[in-house]
């Protein structure tokens, strides 16, 4: 579920560069995402939403804050980072959302930290580093983080906090009924951000190059990847979950070779190596440590 997530929203980020070379607005990119979301679930999911209304009311303030998370600043935050980046920057910036998980695990006390998750967390940041560096020392000392690079952090920190708060997500339904239920939250946020992108006179110009990235980005990274994303979550919790965000890069990567005949090089070799070390050891259990 976590590799099949995490390919999906790898061609996300290539989705938000084409999207941004074709002059797609990303906060109206973001509503008639999610608005197709909620179409497409709407009627395999609203059954079981009405019958357990009761739960999902007690839970709002939780659901609000997830929706504004994702869907309110995660997502716009990514696409506008893509105006500004590369899609190997901003896949790369995306391998930092492990450490903050287990960053906001630790200071809300959430989950505890073991030993091979932080080991793996060190040594698939560790990939990382080589990925940005190409094995050259002086280009990690000379990085400079442009505007983009800042709206990727920015992102970062919003889906860290979501995936933290989403293990307190204790509803009784669906998965697809917890997507519609956060998608519905989040358009309350994404719809005043369109409105507002639109007085500015940000129009979006209904034709195949904006279809072609409502279809994918509606199903591909929308319902299917935060249904994965969610599942697994539920299962092996956010620490664990969190590191295989070091795939991103790996499959953004592969993407930028496909779509840009860029050269798969001997750095590559090496850090693709050490993110999949860096996930084994996270998934490895101490005994008396529990997740």
């Amino acid at each position: 579920m976590l590799v099949l997530a995490t390919f999906f929203w790898a061609g996300n980020f290539a989705i938000g560069k084409f999207a941004s070379l074709e002059d797609i607005p990303p906060y109206s990119l973001t509503f008639f995402r999610w608005l197709t979301v909620w179409l497409i679930l709407f009627p395999f999911t609203y059954k079981d939403i009405l019958k357990n209304k009761n739960d999902i009311f007690n839970s709002l303030p939780l659901l609000f804050f997830l929706g504004l998370m994702t869907i309110g600043l995660f997502v716009p935050f990514v696409y506008i980072a893509m105006k500004n980046t590369t899609v190997t920057n901003a896949t790369l910036l995306n391998t930092a959302i492990p450490a903050a998980i287990i960053l906001f695990c630790f200071l809300f006390k959430f989950e505890k930290t073991n030993t091979f998750q932080l080991l793996g967390l060190l040594i698939s940041t560790i990939g990382v580093l080589v990925i940005i560096t190409r094995l050259d020392f002086n280009v990690l000392l000379n990085l400079d983080f442009n505007i983009g690079d800042i709206w990727m952090i920015g992102a970062v920190i919003c889906w860290g906090l979501y995936s933290t708060f989403l293990k307190k997500l204790k509803l009784k339904i669906s998965l697809f009924s917890t997507v519609q239920v956060v998608c519905t939250c989040g358009l309350l946020f994404a719809l005043p951000q369109f409105l507002y992108e639109y007085n500015q006179g940000f129009v979006v110009n209904i034709n195949k190059a904006f279809l072609f990235c409502i279809i994918y980005t509606a199903i591909f990274p929308s319902i299917v990847s935060y249904s994965c994303w969610t599942g697994a979550i539920s299962i092996i919790g956010a620490n664990r979950s969190g590191i295989f965000v070091s795939l991103i890069p790996l499959f953004g990567t592969g993407m930028a070779i496909f779509f840009f005949n860029e050269e798969f090089k001997f750095y590559h070799l090496i850090a693709s190596i050490l993110i999949i070390i860096g996930l084994f050891l996270s998934n490895k259990k101490i005994n008396n440590v529990k997740n």
